[in-house]
Order: C-alpha cells, then sequence, then structure tokens
C-alpha cells in the first residue's frame, strides 16, 4: 500500500511516549522526571520527545522510528499500525486499553537467521564455540529476531519446547518469555545415558553458568557431556533470622524443591546422585544446603561444589580465561574455601 506524504507526516507526529501509554504500557518503566525506558530494553531511554538506544548506538523521535528501528517492523507494517490500526494513537491523553481475560500461550520467539550476535557475545563470555555449536545444533539455543536475544530452550521428554529464557547481547536485559513452564528449564542430558554418568546430575542457577562449567570441563580434557546438567532458571532460598537473601515466593519458613530439578528426578529416575553448582554467595549456598536437606530426605546422594573463583562459574571461567568479568551493582561476600572445578 503507498502512502501520501501527508500520511507519513501525519504518522511521524506520533512520538514514542505516547504510542508507548496508549499501547505498550507493560512495555513502559519510569525511570525519573519525565525520563522513561522500556521494560525489553532498559537502556533505551526516553526523554522530552525524543529516544536513544545507548547499547545500540542510535535512537530517534516518534513511533515509526521505534517501530521500524527496535522491533523490526516493515515501513508499511508501521505505516498500518499507526494509521490504520490505532488511528487514535497521536492523543497526548494516557489512555490505557482495556485488559481481555485472555490467556496467552507460550511461544518461542522469532528465529534470526543468523546468530552472529548470540555467539559473539557467549565466546565473550569464555563459552567454547564447540558447545555453542552443539545447542544450536539440538534447538536449545538461538538469536531472537527482531530483538537479538539469546534465546535458551528447555524441553520436556517428547522434545517440545516449553520454557525459554532471554538473554540481552550486550545489554542488562533478562527473562524468561512469557508462559514458560519452569518445569521444564534449560539442560543438557549426559552423552553416556547407560554410564555412571547417566545416575547423576549437576545444577547450576543459570545456563551461562551451565554453559560456563561445561567448557571449563572441556578446557581441563575431560568429556562435558559425562554427566546431566540442569538449569534451575534462578533459585529461592527459604526466610532465615540471621539476615540472609531470601525469595518472595517463599512465605513460609519451609524449604520447597525447585520445579526444574523436582521435574528432572521425575523424567529420570535413574539419577541417584545430585552435586550443586549454585553461586558462591550466601543466597546460593543457603539454596545448596536446602536442596541438600530435600534431595538427603529421598534417599539421593548430595554432593556440595562451589565455584573455586569468582563468584559463579562464568566468573571462574572469565578469570581463568583472562577475561573481563560481567559487572555486578551488588558483589556479595564469597566462601573463602576454594575447590577443584571438577
Amino acid at each position: 500500500m503507498h502512502y501520501s506524504d501527508e500520511e507519513i507526516a501525519r504518522a511521524r507526529e506520533t512520538d514514542l511516549l505516547t504510542y508507548l501509554q496508549n499501547y505498550e504500557p507493560d512495555n513502559l518503566v519510569h525511570i525519573s522526571g519525565k525520563t522513561y525506558c522500556t521494560k525489553e530494553h532498559d537502556s533505551l531511554k526516553i526523554s522530552n520527545g525524543r529516544w536513544y538506544w545507548f547499547s545500540r548506538g542510535f535512537g530517534g523521535v516518534s513511533a515509526l522510528d521505534y517501530l521500524t528501528k527496535v522491533k523490526g517492523e516493515s515501513f508499511q507494517d508501521a505505516m498500518r499500525i499507526l494509521l490504520d490500526d490505532h488511528p487514535t494513537v497521536r492523543s497526548v491523553e494516557f489512555v490505557k486499553p482495556k485488559k481481555e481475560n485472555v490467556q496467552k500461550s507460550f511461544e518461542l520467539p522469532k528465529k534470526s537467521y543468523n546468530p552472529e550476535l548470540a555467539v559473539n557475545y557467549l565466546e565473550s563470555r569464555g563459552i567454547d564455540s564447540g558447545i555453542i555449536k552443539y545447542c544450536i545444533e539440538t534447538n536449545r539455543l538461538y538469536e531472537s529476531y527482531p530483538r537479538h536475544n539469546v534465546i535458551f530452550v528447555g524441553f520436556d521428554t517428547e522434545s517440545t519446547p516449553k520454557y525459554a529464557m532471554q538473554r540481552g547481547c550486550g545489554t542488562d536485559f533478562i527473562g524468561e518469555v512469557y508462559g514458560s513452564d519452569k518445569r521444564f528449564s534449560f539442560s543438557i542430558p549426559t552423552r553416556k545415558a547407560q554410564s555412571n554418568g547417566g545416575k547423576t546430575l549437576y545444577i547450576f542457577e543459570s545456563p551461562i553458568d551451565l554453559l560456563s562449567f561445561a567448557t571449563l570441563v572441556k578446557m581441563e580434557g575431560y568429556d562435558w557431556r559425562s554427566v546431566n546438567m540442569l538449569s534451575l532458571g534462578g533459585i529461592s532460598a527459604k526466610k532465615h533470622g540471621d539476615g540472609r537473601d531470601q525469595s518472595e515466593s517463599h512465605t513460609e519458613d519451609v524449604p520447597k524443591m525447585p520445579a526444574a530439578l523436582e521435574q528432572y528426578l521425575s523424567d529420570h529416575p535413574e539419577i541417584d546422585h545430585v552435586i550443586t553448582r549454585l553461586d558462591n554467595d550466601e543466597r546460593g549456598r543457603a539454596a545448596a544446603d536446602e536442596i541438600g536437606a530435600l534431595l538427603t530426605e529421598r534417599g539421593i546422594r548430595v554432593s556440595k561444589r562451589l565455584p573455586p573463583k569468582g563468584k559463579d562459574y562464568n566468573d571462574c571461567l572469565c578469570i581463568t580465561k583472562g577475561l573481563t568479568i560481567t559487572h555486578r551493582s551488588k558483589p556479595d561476600k564469597q566462601d573463602k574455601n576454594p575447590q577443584a572445578v571438577i
């Protein structure tokens, strides 16, 4: 469809803040004063009628610029959104749309034809290229389009995607895809299903830590797929009276088995040994102790291992390779008892 110069000028009258207030209110985050950012991209700042995406080095003025440059919409589709679908979007008055009570099902983000940004990002975190290639070939990992996040996928026993964790390439964005089932978090099975390794499970807090540990194992000359590995997709620790970190999701003093671990043990009853490889901070150590106690009650042997260097296994990998460690705004006191990686 052809749009006249007048229609294009009319579409450009819609500034990004007005567009987000009217049609993506859940994606709008107020920072301070007249400055905003989006929930999807916290480095995309909106202020004084303009916006700039600092992590990507470009910006614009109108919602039309945003839809084409950030959302990846074609010019024709962006014009249709602004003029045809939402003809009243140019109003500066905030009108929050009515929420329909419709349950959105889980759907993986669209895949980019070229995963170069994702691969470069993971390699910058020290992850082995061969391990990255394996994850891409088995559809456990890919780069999304148009947002170009790293997507870590989790499957059920029928190899159906049920879970996805998103991680920004060079941004601080991280979050689960809407509708993800945390029971089926990112995991990599052992290569030797019938060996003793097939009865052992390593658990980590995040996919990055899992892949970092696998890289460290490979660097030491061992088979990185000799055991099962599972990311818990984050951890929760029960309340403590000594000021230690606690989860908002737990209102009782009773520890709870992580959903991903509960499901993995149900799907793989042969597992008889779980090795916790969580973060070397107060919360990670507390969660490891709680999980260990729950597993021991079930008769499953448990071993607690902490990264010998840094806060987590990606820190350990980066230190080992001489790479820059990912910045954390609130570093935590670490255990001073180093252990071997394996």
